[in-house]
């Protein structure tokens, strides 16, 4: 089974989204309108990638407030390093 060519274009709506792409959401945009996709349609869409987009943006948030708070760890490090050399970002 195939995606149909108004279904790419729903996932590249969220797509541009999720990757921050202006210009890629304007085009994929005017693309699904002239596929028919109604207004309703694509803020439905539209929402749904936003609310996945923020649930990272919300956990980091949440950490870096427990953080803060005085925990001294707030949860098990992932292994993905961001500062060269330190305990917490060593390969």
């Amino acid at each position: 089974m195939s995606l149909t060519l108004k279904e790419k274009e729903l996932v590249a709506i969220g797509a541009s989204i999720g990757g921050n792409c202006i210009p890629c959401l304007e085009f994929h945009y005017e693309k699904c309108r002239e596929l028919g996709f109604t207004k309703k349609e694509l803020a439905e869409a539209i929402a749904v990638a936003k609310k996945v987009k923020e649930v990272p943006n919300q956990k980091i948030y949440e950490t870096a407030d427990k953080l803060n708070a005085g925990h001294s760890k707030a949860g098990k490090p992932t292994g993905d390093a961001c500062c060269e050399g330190s305990a917490c970002c060593s390969p």
